[in-house]
């Protein structure tokens, strides 16, 4: 059952790279954080409060991204306000490759384009270099695209802007091919109970390189911004059987699926928060996590 103080020291720890500090399993995802680009944007005292109770609850591992925003708040503007000057053990993670223009339409950049995405995340968040950058795909991408990118990428890392960079809705041809140019920290994708054998075979994989994978939409998996809807027989079956929410077993399923599992659960609510965080801190049965690893949970 979770602790009724969470700390996202209970969910343990994972290195990126050696000259980076280790992230607690439990991050923050801040996709949410602005608020929908139609709306009127969240409350920004509330969204600042939550980001650093997310870091008083031992988060220490954000991601983020410059398309994250309304047309009132920006992610990267937020986390800069809330936890600037930043502490030595906290990373920010960023991606690059979309973007949208004030009225919301997606752009991808063309890998001369990216050294501006990674200059307009420099700046929005107040830093001379960023921690890791995800290169995020469009999935179908062809691998030479991905590969003319990501090589991209690698010239700014040689250059001192990035420390290092992952990649980001992906399929295991485009790792490999991010891999022959420069070293990759971490994987972002879709990922939650009831995955595909397929998406199962790869976690495993990043696992035995000693790569990190971050799933996103963890909790609401394939509905995404839409929300969770409902969990499901076998995940509400098991949250009342450890008194814990739908949420909470979900992360919880996600974060045993191996030590370099790491999840970014975002939420602009501190109760929210709280119940994210402390699912580091629930453990489920084998058969538990066999009963929602198929692929109806």
């Amino acid at each position: 059952m979770p602790t009724p103080h969470p700390s996202a020291l209970d969910s343990g720890t994972w290195q990126l790279a050696d000259d980076l500090p280790a992230v607690r399993r439990v991050g923050y995802g801040s996709m949410r954080l602005p608020g929908p680009l139609d709306g009127p944007g969240t409350d920004r005292e509330r969204a600042l409060r939550v980001l650093r109770r997310a870091v008083e609850l031992g988060v220490n591992h954000f991601d983020t991204a410059a398309f994250y925003f309304s047309t009132t708040r920006s992610a990267n503007e937020l986390i800069n306000a809330a936890l600037a000057p930043y502490a030595e053990d906290l990373v920010i993670v960023t991606k690059v490759g979309p973007g949208r223009d004030t009225w919301g339409e997606w752009q991808w950049a063309r890998p001369e384009q990216l050294r501006g995405q990674v200059e307009e995340n420099l700046r929005q968040l107040g830093r001379d270099h960023l921690d890791v950058v995800n290169f995020r795909t469009r999935l179908q991408e062809p691998v030479q695209s991905v590969a003319d990118s990501f090589g991209a990428l690698a010239e700014l890392r040689e250059a001192g802007l990035i420390r290092h960079l992952g990649v980001s809705n992906v399929r295991p041809h485009h790792l490999a091919a991010a891999r022959a140019i420069a070293p990759v920290v971490c994987v972002q994708n879709l990922y939650g109970t009831g995955a595909s054998a397929e998406e199962q075979e790869f976690v495993q994989e990043c696992g035995e390189a000693g790569i990190a994978y971050v799933p996103f939409f963890s909790i609401s998996g394939t509905r995404r911004e839409a929300g969770a809807g409902d969990p499901g027989k076998a995940v509400r079956s098991v949250a009342e059987a450890h008194g814990a929410t739908p949420a909470q077993v979900k992360l919880a399923w996600t974060l045993q699926q191996g030590p370099h599992v790491l999840a970014i659960p975002g939420t602009t609510d501190p109760a929210h928060l709280e119940e994210n965080v402390a699912a580091g801190s629930l453990r489920l049965s084998e058969a538990e996590l066999e009963l929602l690893g198929t692929p109806d949970a």
